[in-house]
């Protein structure tokens, strides 16, 4: 009898606008980081739908960040990732987006789905993704699931975009939220208890580690400008209002002077949410502290590393967040955090033995909170622990788990060798622009 061919799970395409490309590498990393996880044991393909209306470039005459867009396709990877534009004006008509985003994203999909190549449409954010994704299932017959990430705290209490969440909600097989904060948000949606998931993000152990000697630490220091005996805060994320860099700052001039001064670590560029970076040095400078506020710019992982082990403690003063990889990032280098109490916050900083929460905007509680931490004699090696218990492999083994529940196995074709290489003569051989082709606009 030959021997029966091996398992295949079913074909995962994700859905996101907000996804990483070189035109805009900072963007989405979060779920890159998730989902090509998933891609080590499922078939995965991504689709990123890119907002454009005609003549948008005139507006970066005015806004030089504003849309940038991205490459028609990029093979990032082991993944093919696809780029098609859709139609989306901003203000009112953003409500229109879901439907725009999925006849946009509708031919890529299609061709997908004939090749044999999209079994589960995954969504990132409610709307207008999972809007999106959820008129896509039905137009092609497939499971949708939707994941929630933060945004929807804001878009749940719109008059207009509510009911488009509660629908996006209702059409998905399954919503994942990466925090119980979110979770409760799709249930005050309407959505039954049953269909909703909590699966946070992870950490991985061996990018993000302690450094390995002092000596390690004080080179690292040295680097960055940073003096071996300074007391260091770093704090990471897109340079947008949100993230908070500005209310880290305003804190400092309390906390020490001189010899005696705090050093900041800003980590980070301009982001989909806005670029503050000329605010922010002009902040620094109005201050009196460009001796002590070092940007270093967006990093990769195994540079920012070593960065938050440089430091002494970690602080996000976050406006909302859903759930921050960056703390347990931190945490895996032995760093104690100190954020604000909003949204998926206090389930990641989740006991005082590795940081604290204070209230949302309260620059004396904040500054006190840092003052303490500064001060705290941290077991290091407790935090790291801590992290240790939040591996991106749990993670992904009840993303996987639930995937192949959705999408049955008898209903997965099971393709020749090389399934996803040889499906691309299908999909069409127009679509395999090289990555370094112009973008769209």
């Amino acid at each position: 009898m030959p021997t029966p061919p091996p398992e295949r799970g079913p074909h995962i395409v994700v859905l996101s606008s907000l996804f990483p490309s070189r035109l805009q590498p900072g963007a989405g990393l979060f779920i890159r980081e998730r989902m090509f996880r998933v891609g080590q044991r499922l078939p995965l393909a991504v689709v990123s739908p890119v907002p454009w209306f005609p003549l948008q470039g005139l507006l970066r005459l005015w806004r030089p960040g504003f849309r940038p867009g991205a490459p028609r396709f990029e093979r990032q990877g082991a993944v093919d990732v696809w780029f098609p534009r859709f139609f989306s004006l901003p203000g009112l008509l953003r409500r229109f987006d879901g439907l725009f985003m999925a006849l946009g994203a509708w031919p890529r999909l299609r061709a997908l789905k004939a090749a044999g190549r999209l079994d589960l449409i995954d969504a990132h954010f409610a709307f207008p993704d999972g809007h999106a994704a959820g008129l896509l299932g039905r137009w092609l017959g497939v499971p949708v699931t939707v994941t929630l990430r933060g945004t929807e705290v804001r878009h749940a209490v719109d008059t207009v975009l509510r009911p488009r969440l509660a629908v996006a909600l209702q059409r998905a097989s399954r919503v994942f939220a990466v925090s119980d904060s979110l979770r409760r948000v799709a249930l005050g949606l309407g959505l039954a208890p049953e269909r909703t998931r909590v699966v946070g993000n992870g950490v991985d152990l061996e990018r993000f580690r302690p450094l390995a000697s002092p000596a390690a630490r004080a080179a690292a220091r040295a680097g960055l400008g940073v003096p071996e005996s300074a007391r260091v805060l770093v704090s990471v994320g897109g340079l947008c209002e949100r993230k908070g860099f500005h209310r880290v700052m305003a804190c400092l001039p309390s906390l020490g002077q001189g010899t005696h001064a705090v050093h900041l670590l800003v980590v980070g560029g301009p982001s989909p949410e806005g670029d503050w970076t000329a605010r922010l040095h002009s902040l620094a400078r109005e201050l009196g502290l460009q001796a002590q506020v070092h940007f270093t710019g967006p990093l990769p992982a195994a540079e920012l590393c070593n960065v938050l082990a440089a430091a002494d403690v970690f602080v996000l003063a976050t406006r909302n967040e859903g759930w921050a990889n960056v703390f347990l990032e931190a945490m895996a280098c032995g760093l104690p955090v100190v954020a604000t109490d909003v949204g998926g916050n206090r389930e990641v900083v989740a006991t005082p033995a590795v940081g604290t929460i204070v209230p949302f905007d309260d620059a004396t509680a904040l500054t006190e909170a840092l003052r303490t931490a500064l001060d705290h004699p941290w077991d290091r090696a407790a935090i790291r622990a801590y992290a240790e218990a939040h591996t991106w492999d749990l993670r992904v083994d009840e993303l996987e788990a639930e995937f192949r529940a959705l999408v049955p196995v008898a209903a997965v074709p099971v393709l020749a060798s090389a399934p996803d290489r040889q499906a691309d003569a299908a999909v069409g051989a127009s679509a395999h622009v090289s990555a370094n082709t112009a973008p769209e606009r």
